[in-house]
């Protein structure tokens, strides 16, 4: 339950964050691929269009297991609730849109106890319901800004009291645009700013001035002050507030027609409803954004506010995807999008963060984590991840605090989701048909064992070797002679040119393709065996062994790919993708 890193070895290596590029294909990806990442971005003229799992060249059978979980979660078990009345799901990948689904209902509840409303009251969740998006919203205010800066209005590095006077107040007057945007500003997480002050403006104002948790750049702390801070500083440079900036920038050169603040009353039918709130005592809360800091600045604000479907959200993907630009409209230059998800936060491992998007986070990104996987989550049960590695995305919108932020957290189905997607992306063998995958069950121990008797001289074992894990999740090398005391076996890892030592335990994530290794083995009659060990929590995309050879001088002792079935695996299984 670590965050990823490149390899957690005895020699550690550091992954270079994404750089500009040309937006091209990749020659050596393949549709459908994880282990053959793409360069860059996708074409720009790269629009969405819909298909089927396997048009995709992907495996559907991850994706309706995912579902599966996802729909099985709108229904109680036992005496525990579910974790949603419901959800719509929604996954890309090159290009089309391989999965649109929804499950439950929209509105469901008459009160915060989870009386159920009459079976004629209740609405249906449909591909094309609204959610209100919560903090999924600090990516349409970080992209304003972003358009800000490229105008020349604002400087990343500039302190935000340049532009916003009253925000010095309390020691804030050297805090900068992009340590806003990094949530390094020292401001805390939040403030109760609807119950503290009777006024939108006198809000604004105790949210602008807020007292620092701790000295600016020297920790990250998620704060919804950074973003209200920042949606503010876009409206006095503009001139315009939030709510048109979004219009004008985002939503209606992409053509997102269902996206933005305060949705019109008649669109309340489509609008899943959140949760019923005695304090402020607004009942059950539907068509008005469920954030109450939001709803108290009239219901648009930087952190929070802004309402969509999955197909809008899938159309922003696939911009970011393009490098900016979307059915002829660019919202962002190239290197703006670049920028949004390089990972400034390198002194804060863990928290890996561009300017608007979370990096790399295992915990709702599973096995499409990596340094070019950005996404955002948000309160209400909102989540969309973009791997730009496989050009691929996912949207899970749910409301699960209806009707009660109290029933827990959409969590498993955000990670479930994501990790179909992973799954369904193939990691080809590196020789002959298939190989050896490890399985991605957590709290789990899977093991691949093979006997071999080793002459005097020793010999040498060599395998190539993917791996795409969570760093406590552990790939063992061991040996026995008995079956039941193991060793661990030191192995080298080549990695294009570097060579990396290991005590005999590999694991994490990042770079998505195979590697050679090698050990030498003692002399004796052993059983040699890959050991792969999980956590209660979080997977990648798993360990895959593959070509495994057994040579002492110029004989062959094992030969892994002439006789797989000289292997006995547990959990372990051979795969073709």
């Amino acid at each position: 339950m670590l965050a990823p890193s490149r390899f957690a070895l005895v020699a550690t290596i550091m992954i270079v964050a994404v750089t500009p590029v040309a937006a091209v294909a990749n020659g050596n990806h393949q549709a459908g691929s994880f282990d053959r990442p793409y360069d860059g971005y996708a074409q720009k003229s790269t629009l969405l269009r819909d298909s089927t799992p396997a048009k995709a060249g992907l495996d559907p059978a991850p994706i309706d297991t995912a579902l599966t979980q996802v729909e099985g979660w709108t229904k109680p078990t036992g005496t525990v609730k579910p974790l949603y009345a419901g959800a719509v799901t929604l996954l890309g990948h090159d290009g089309k849109v391989v999965t649109r689904k929804a499950t439950g209902l929209a509105v469901k509840y008459a009160d915060g106890n989870g009386t159920e409303l009459p079976a004629d009251q209740q609405i249906p969740m449909r591909t094309d319901t609204i959610f209100d998006m919560a903090s999924v919203s600090k990516l349409f205010t970080s992209i304003v800004v972003m358009q800000q800066v490229e105008k020349g209005k604002v400087g990343l590095d500039t302190p935000i009291a340049t532009y916003v006077p009253e925000f010095a107040e309390n020691g804030k007057a050297a805090i900068t645009v992009r340590q806003a945007l990094t949530h390094t500003t020292g401001l805390p997480a939040f403030l109760p700013l609807w119950s503290s002050q009777p006024t939108p403006e006198l809000r604004m104002q105790a949210a602008l001035t807020a007292k620092l948790k701790n000295p600016p750049g020297g920790t990250y702390l998620y704060s919804d002050l950074n973003l209200i801070a920042l949606g503010e500083l876009a409206h006095r440079v503009s001139g315009k507030p939030l709510d048109k900036l979004v219009a004008d920038g985002i939503t209606k050169p992409l053509q997102m027609r269902d996206t933005g603040y305060n949705p019109d009353e008649k669109k309340k039918p489509r609008i899943a409803a959140t949760e019923y709130q005695a304090s402020p005592p607004r009942g059950m809360v539907w068509g008005s954004v469920h954030d109450e800091n939001a709803w108290s600045l009239n219901g648009v604000a930087g952190h929070a506010g802004v309402f969509s479907t999955a197909d809008d959200l899938a159309v922003l993907a696939q911009t970011f995807l393009n490098g900016g630009s979307y059915r002829g409209a660019r919202i962002l230059k190239t290197d703006s999008v670049t920028a949004m998800i390089t990972n400034f936060n390198q002194a804060f491992p863990g928290n890996d963060h561009g300017l608007g998007f979370e990096l790399n986070q295992r915990w709702y990104m599973g096995g499409l984590s990596g340094p070019r996987t950005a996404g955002h989550t948000g309160y209400t049960g909102t989540s969309v991840v973009i791997d730009f590695d496989s050009r691929s995305f996912a949207i899970l919108l749910s409301n699960r605090v209806h009707p009660s932020r109290s029933w827990g957290s959409n969590n498993p189905a955000r990670r479930a989701v994501v990790q179909g997607l992973a799954l369904s992306l193939g990691v080809g063998p590196r020789h002959g048909k298939d190989a050896w995958f490890s399985g991605t069950t957590d709290a789990s121990t899977t093991t691949l064992a093979a006997k071999v008797a080793v002459p005097a001289a020793g010999a040498k074992v060599s395998f190539d070797l993917f791996v795409d894990t969570e760093d406590s999740d552990l790939l063992y090398l061991e040996s026995s002679v008995d079956g039941t005391t193991w060793t661990k076996v030191p192995f080298t890892v080549q990695d294009r040119g570097t060579v990396i030592d290991t005590d005999g335990t590999i694991s994490g994530s990042g770079d998505r393709h195979w590697h050679q290794a090698t050990s030498d083995l003692g002399a004796g009659d052993q059983t040699l065996r890959w050991r792969y060990t999980s956590d209660p929590l979080y997977q990648g995309r798993g360990v895959y062994v593959d070509s495994v050879k057994i040579s002492s001088g110029r004989q062959v002792l094992f030969d892994g790919e002439r006789t797989p079935e000289s292997f006995v695996a547990s959990g372990w299984r051979l795969s073709r993708r």
